[in-house]
């Protein structure tokens, strides 16, 4: 394996590989663990826009519903050009969810040195994750997080990634960067399926950076 990481390093440069999936399908576990092994730095669009909220007490996603395009605008896209990260690779957990921001994150990223080479989608039915939010809330360990709060506010979280981000998913597809990922396994063998698809997506690219 760490040969396969070693490749993904030097073809990933300071580039972005992005990671979706359904609310609790592990974007952030496997975001952060990824990020981990090619030492690069997790960019999580969630944990900024909660973040935010807190801070400017203007809460969007308490129902479920995604931030406006103009305010994740406004509070996400920002960070790409933050001098701390200039020099390393980002693994981001769903920065761009809604159907038509794709474009300006992409441009976002590329303008500051972190060009999105890759799209990962954690791939988990709706019934399969609801099942993971009874038991996230039964074992208590999701915090107060507000877009959790209810079952009915989940709901509204998997419509928002049918209705908005799954055509996301498509404009990726056709640019011919997303990678199918079974989300539907242990941590460990989902990790090592990531690993082996972005290595073999790598290969198939052909391209190395500078």
């Amino acid at each position: 394996m760490e040969d396969k990481i070693a490749t993904i390093k030097t073809w990933l440069g300071t580039g972005s590989i992005n990671v979706f999936g359904l609310p609790m399908s592990g974007k952030d576990t496997q975001g952060l663990a990824l990020a981990k092994a090619i030492g690069a730095k997790l960019l999580s669009s969630g944990i900024i826009i909660r973040a935010k909220e807190a801070e400017t007490r203007k809460y969007y996603t308490n129902h479920g519903a995604l931030t406006p395009t103009d305010v994740f605008y406004d509070w996400v896209l920002p960070y790409f050009s933050r001098q701390d990260i200039a020099s390393v690779p980002l693994v981001l957990s769903s920065v761009g969810r809604w159907s038509g921001e794709e474009d300006k994150v992409m441009e976002s990223a590329a303008a500051a040195g972190h060009p999105i080479k890759a799209v990962l989608l954690l791939n988990i039915s709706e019934a399969d994750v609801e099942n993971r939010w009874v038991a996230a809330k039964t074992l208590g360990d999701r915090g107060n997080r507000r877009d959790d709060k209810d079952l009915e506010t989940f709901h509204t979280r998997l419509e928002e990634f049918r209705t908005k981000t799954l055509p996301v998913m498509q404009h990726y597809k056709s640019l011919g960067l997303l990678i199918n990922v079974n989300g539907d396994q242990p941590r460990d063998a989902v990790y090592a399926e990531i690993i082996d698809k972005l290595y073999d997506f790598a290969i198939r690219s052909g391209q190395t950076a500078s």
